[in-house]
């Protein structure tokens, strides 16, 4: 597996890695797949000051993630929120291990100290999400700091979120 930075060009293949979380997930609180020139757009205002990186099988993008604002004031320039996407049959193949790790990298590199992840909760059984992104989070660090009930509807459900942290730099 090659992981590198994304580009504009990429769209098109990431959105289709995204496509399924929006239609069939409460992973992301997105209703609708973003057209590709909007999410072209996302990924090229995220690359002017954030790492956004694809992992890749054969030249082939199968997983990407990235750090955006976790806020647009000032005093929040050290801190950043993640994301990732993992292909479907890529998942659990340690692609995302890998793509995080180097992403926890490239934002320590860029002056980050401070990351955070948005991650659905299940409070029940439910076929659109699954406690495994919290699994992942907390493997690779992170912990609870916040919950937050009921605060996404999609699919006709509310849904909790919770906030994960993971500390990674220093704060002289």
């Amino acid at each position: 597996m090659k992981i590198r930075s994304a580009s504009p060009d990429d769209a098109a293949a990431l959105l289709e890695i995204y496509r399924p979380y929006v239609e069939e997930t409460a992973v992301t609180f997105d209703y609708e797949a973003p057209s590709p020139e909007e999410f072209r757009a996302r990924i090229a205002g995220l690359l002017e000051k954030y790492p956004y990186l694809v992992a890749e099988e054969d030249g082939v993008p199968v997983a990407y993630a990235y750090a955006g604002p976790l806020s647009r004031r000032a005093a929040y320039q050290w801190s950043a929120e993640t994301s990732i996407y993992v292909r479907h049959d890529f998942r659990r193949k340690g692609c995302g291990r890998g793509l995080y790790e180097s992403l926890e990298e490239a934002c320590r590199r860029g002056g980050i100290r401070n990351l955070y992840a948005c991650v659905t909760f299940p409070t029940a059984d439910d076929e659109h999400i699954s406690p495994d992104s919290i699994r992942f989070h907390e493997s690779m660090g992170f912990r609870t700091i916040g919950h937050f009930t009921k605060c996404g509807l999609k699919f006709g459900r509310w849904y909790d979120v919770i906030w994960m942290e993971k500390l990674i730099g220093m704060h002289d």
